[in-house]
């Protein structure tokens, strides 16, 4: 098992630069304040700060064992106090060791400062035994974050699909209804919105998974589900479209028109006796994408219960995606009813699917 000090680049880091004032600081001490040859100096704040960082690396094992949240605070301090001490003894004779036998002279001014480079290795190996805390504390803390976020992510996604299914069986149940009503009364044009319906069903549900589409996609959805509409209402019903350039290929929510459309259906086409005309604007506006659908309607013949379940869906499904309120706006006006749909343009990268 490769050490974490090693494959971890902060501890790794970490280390490094401990390591690094330590042979600068015990360099300029010994040559400067004890007046010891250069390359004594040298070779001995060398050595030492290698011995330093070999020991220092091992004591990874024992910080990583002694968890803080599995311990008392007195058995972290015992135990890390005696592991700590014994560290900086190896440290310290190990050093000795070599330094006395590279350079024999050198050894009575080596012995004469064991005590305090004792307590010199004492004060460094307690500082990374903290270090490695804080480090192993951050580290632990970026992982939760990391993991909290996918989840996140996935519940959204979730959501997001739940949100996205609600739409299929809704248009499916109205689609039928018309069906249905037309059985009796017309079979031949029964017949055709059976068939287009099918069409229909084939193509957006063939792309069910996906939670994004381009809006010239969502356009062409749209025109399958008026061509369906279109067979029982004929001339009654008009959809005209007007995209500025640029925004075909800008990525939205998949069937988050669709809802719009079908509520013109309901209460605009179904319940009036005059035309209904349909028209959808598309351009961009600063950093959102601007659609608005308005359409007229009988006044006196309309009745609005609030928003059902198709502007609740958009509502829902605009938040989680852009974490933004009021990107839909609905007004009725005298005559016409206008649904307006700010989509973010800044999120798009981020946001794709």
């Amino acid at each position: 098992m490769k050490n974490p000090f090693i494959r971890n680049k902060n501890l790794t880091q970490a280390m490094g630069l401990v390591a690094l004032i330590l042979v600068v600081g015990q360099l300029l001490s010994l040559y400067f304040i004890y007046n010891i040859r250069f390359d004594f100096a040298f070779v001995d704040s060398n050595i030492y700060t290698f011995l330093f960082f070999i020991f220092g690396i091992s004591l990874w094992y024992p910080v990583k064992y002694m968890a803080i949240e599995s311990h008392s605070v007195f058995n972290l301090l015992f135990n890390h106090s005696i592991t700590i001490a014994i560290t900086s003894v190896i440290w310290l004779y190990s050093g000795y060791f070599i330094l006395s036998n590279l350079f024999p002279d050198y050894d009575p001014f080596l012995f004469s400062t064991l005590f305090l480079r004792f307590l010199l290795g004492f004060l460094l190996f307690t500082i990374v035994v903290i270090l490695s805390y804080v480090l192993i504390y951050y580290n632990n803390f970026k992982t939760k974050l990391v993991e909290e976020t996918e989840l996140n992510s996935l519940i959204k996604e979730a959501e997001l699909k739940s949100l996205k299914y609600q739409i299929n069986p809704h248009f499916i149940f109205n689609s039928l209804n018309s069906i249905a009503s037309l059985t009796t009364t017309n079979p031949q044009k029964s017949n055709e919105m059976t068939i287009n319906l099918s069409n229909y069903l084939r193509k957006t549900l063939s792309g069910n998974e996906k939670l994004k589409i381009s809006l010239k996609e969502e356009i062409d959805n749209i025109k399958l589900y008026l061509e369906i509409e279109k067979v029982r209402f004929e001339e009654k019903l008009e959809f005209t479209l007007n995209v500025e350039n640029g925004c075909s290929e800008i990525k939205i929510p998949s069937m988050i028109l669709q809802p719009l459309i079908e509520n013109v259906i309901k209460h605009g086409v179904y319940e009036s006796t005059e035309k209904i005309m349909i028209r959808l604007n598309c351009n961009l506006e600063k950093d959102y994408l601007k659609l608005v659908i308005e359409n007229n309607y009988d006044k006196d013949s309309v009745s609005f219960r609030g928003e059902g379940i198709g502007l609740k869906n958009i509502q829902s499904r605009l938040k989680l995606v852009y974490n933004q309120e009021n990107l839909l706006t609905i007004k009725k006006g005298e005559e016409i009813f206008t649904a307006t749909l700010f989509i973010p343009v800044y999120t798009e990268h981020t946001n794709a699917k």
